[in-house]
């Protein structure tokens, strides 16, 4: 007898991790898994970084082991030399909000902008 694997659904794969953000479905159809921002939800002033929060969303990012031994390096350094015991993702995420912090102040003459006409 041959097994059947079940294997989850796109809808099922990128769904909202918080039961609050979820809606009812009519029956038959299946839920909405859109998020509507308005303009004036941005906060005025600096980009900052979400910390340490539950984070709701996820991306996979692929780094060479060079990279990774870089992060890993700064890591080790915020702590040694300036005692701020932060894990990989909020020193990434810390690094993402400066890059576009600078981004948005600057626009074309960002570091970003000129780092990725270099390449």
């Amino acid at each position: 007898m041959a097994r059947r694997v079940s294997m989850p659904a796109a809808d099922d794969l990128f769904r909202p991790t918080s039961d609050a953000a979820a809606a009812e479905p009519a029956p038959g159809q299946r839920p909405r898994r859109v998020r509507a921002v308005a303009d004036d939800a941005e906060p005025a002033g600096p980009r900052k970084p979400s910390g340490r929060v539950r984070h709701d969303e996820k991306m996979t990012v692929y780094v060479t082991s060079d990279e990774l031994l870089d992060i890993e390096h700064a890591r080790l350094t915020l702590r040694r030399e300036h005692g701020l015991a932060v894990d990989r993702g909020r020193l990434v995420r810390e690094a993402l909000a400066l890059v576009l912090a600078d981004l948005e102040a600057q626009g074309a003459d960002s570091a970003l902008v000129r780092r990725l006409l270099d390449e």
